[in-house]
């Protein structure tokens, strides 16, 4: 199996409701999952906004995103090489280049990306780019 690259907005959607089918897929134990570090800062960007989307507590939330978290490997931008920042920015720029990191991240894992962005999914596929994971039910 590929390694899945969770974009932000996965994260968001699993932690709007405790049965979600996207929660029951971050739980698969035969799933790898990574993200960028940049994660992180969005998580704590927006987290306003999560909390008052979520159908949970404040506490459940917290409890899931620990749960969450500790299924990611996170990997530091810093290992991503150069070549692979360029072609991603080339495939983002004019879709939506805060995503840059995470097409950057999918292209040196050789993995799949998983975003709920259909905009950006149908702009990287103009480019060229196809390595998504999941169908409609899974974002």
């Amino acid at each position: 199996m590929k390694p899945i690259i969770v974009d932000t907005n996965i994260l968001f959607a699993a932690m709007r409701s405790a049965s979600s089918r996207i929660r029951e897929i971050l739980r698969r134990s035969d799933l790898s999952f990574y993200a960028p570090n940049f994660l992180v800062v969005e998580i704590f960007k927006h987290k306003e906004k999560i909390l008052r989307h979520s159908k949970a507590s404040e506490a459940e939330v917290y409890e899931f995103l620990h749960q969450l978290l500790a299924k990611i490997q996170f990997i530091n931008e810093d290992h991503i090489s150069l070549g692979n920042i360029i072609e991603a920015y080339r495939l983002c720029k004019d879709v939506d280049e805060k995503d840059t990191i995470f097409v950057a991240l999918t292209l040196e894992l050789e993995g799949e990306f998983w975003t709920r962005d259909e905009a950006l999914k149908v702009g990287l596929v103009k480019k060229g780019f196809s390595s998504f994971f999941g169908s409609a039910d899974t974002g």
